[in-house]
């Protein structure tokens, strides 16, 4: 698996539904070698900070008059799929050391993107949602990199999975172990875990 490329872009501002937005969906592939740091990639900044702690790899969908790198994607990799890829999975790439921490889940600045409002329903259908890493150790990357696994969590399950629990309408029973098992991967968002106790607590006794 290799890195098809290393894409960054500064937050802008744009109009949409007559309001002004900020927004740092907008990236660019860049030539050469990024460092990647723990906050972020050389060049690169997002326009939601509450999420800048996490490198996002994103699915390669086929969408209409879009370039590799003119959304969120930051890394974007080669057939890496959101099945096949599970919470607290690391991987090596470049210099530097990253692991899976969450899936992605898009928000309303997709629409602006694409000019759509309904790009979000058509994003999560895809099942292509993409997902975040969190930087473990620091390096320099650069399109061509190999992907490597060098590591597994062992309670960890797909991205597609979790992100099929966190829109599901309720649970059943194979459901329920799907989730009390994404609760034991330490490096699960501490928000992600206290929604799902949140769900799990609502499930009629």
């Amino acid at each position: 698996m290799k890195l098809v490329s290393v894409n960054t872009g500064l937050p802008s501002n744009v109009t949409w539904h007559g309001r002004n937005v900020t927004t740092g969906i907008f990236k660019h592939p860049v030539q050469g070698r990024v460092a990647l740091r723990k906050l972020n990639l050389d060049g690169d900044r997002q326009a939601d900070l509450s999420v800048r702690t996490l490198r996002l790899l994103e699915g390669r969908i086929a969408w209409p008059g879009v370039a590799h790198g003119q959304l969120w994607r930051k890394l974007h990799r080669g057939w890496l799929l959101e099945d096949s890829v599970h919470l607290g999975d690391r991987f090596s790439v470049g210099s530097a050391e990253v692991v899976v921490t969450q899936p992605r889940l898009p928000c309303y600045k997709l629409g602006i993107r694409f000019e759509s409002d309904d790009m979000v329903k058509r994003f999560l259908a895809s099942g292509r949602t993409g997902f975040y890493f969190a930087v473990i150790r620091e390096g320099e990357v650069g399109a061509g990199d190999e992907i490597k696994v060098i590591a597994r969590d062992p309670n960890g399950i797909p991205v597609s999975e979790i992100t099929r629990l966190y829109v599901a309408k309720r649970y059943g029973d194979a459901d329920v172990s799907w989730v009390q098992r994404a609760l034991r991967v330490a490096v699960l968002p501490e928000s992600w875990k206290e929604y799902f106790r949140q769900r799990l607590e609502r499930i009629p006794i």
